[in-house]
């Protein structure tokens, strides 16, 4: 359990990396985009060879399918009601925005993003055999560059420094109590019903990784971000071997 907590929390922890620097350090928007596009590709892989490879392994395919499909559609309604918050461009750093509601927008998109990923880092503990490293290196890259982004956008929002290192010390906290809550949730489930949550956080991820940061890395980084990318998921094969 402890185990799970602290692994949601180095995960997150890069969160506030991004967010230190890019409130202290001036950072090419060209490079934000490339680390993006590297964690889009680990991201990918850690969803396509953990979650759903071992949802099918556990569960077979119905509830692999019904758990990746409600997992997409749900993601993209709370997506939808978040935008309309003003959380569209939570990771657009060159978006400018001046309302308080835009900021809450941001703080809340990124916590959606966060606990899927967290609830299954929690759960790869239960094989037994450690934590997933593919998961941890995932997530661990693909939080520097929301965690820049954010941030930027939440300056354009006239938030304080201060102000705006709390909420992502909120969010590593809710990581964290997410990566503990996977673990003690999905430990006491059948293997079917483990696997198609498993699957349901894959299509959470997939989604958000379609909708959000795909676009931003592809804007700020350019055509190579697909060359980067296709690296990222090489980097996450060659982790899970």
């Amino acid at each position: 359990m402890w185990t799970a907590l602290m692994w949601g929390g180095i995960s997150a922890s890069a969160v506030v990396i991004g967010a230190l620097a890019a409130l202290f350090m001036k950072i090419p928007k060209r490079v934000i985009g490339w680390i993006m596009a590297f964690g889009t590709g680990t991201l990918i892989g850690a969803a396509t060879f953990e979650l759903l490879g071992d949802a099918l392994n556990d569960g077979g395919m119905l509830p692999t399918a019904v758990g990746f499909t409600a997992g997409a559609v749900v993601y993209t309604l709370f997506d939808w009601l978040i935008s309309a918050k003003g959380g569209s461009n939570r990771k657009r750093s060159s978006k400018k925005d001046s309302s308080q509601q835009s900021g809450l927008g941001i703080f809340a998109g990124t916590v959606m993003d966060a606990i899927p990923e967290s609830i299954m880092l929690g759960a790869s503990l239960l094989a037994g055999k450690g934590v997933s490293v593919v998961l941890v290196v995932s997530i661990f890259v693909s939080n520097i560059p929301e965690g820049l982004s954010s941030t930027a956008g939440l300056k354009n929002s006239k938030y304080s420094k201060g102000k705006i290192l709390l909420m992502w010390l909120g969010v590593l906290l809710i990581s964290a109590l997410a990566a503990m809550g996977g673990y003690l949730f999905l430990e006491q489930l059948p293997k079917e019903i483990g696997a198609a949550i498993g699957a349901f956080a894959g299509g959470g991820i997939i989604a958000m990784l379609c909708s959000t940061m795909m676009p931003e890395a592809f804007e700020e980084g350019g055509p190579v971000v697909g060359l980067i990318a296709s690296m990222g998921l090489l980097v996450s094969l060659l982790l899970d071997i």
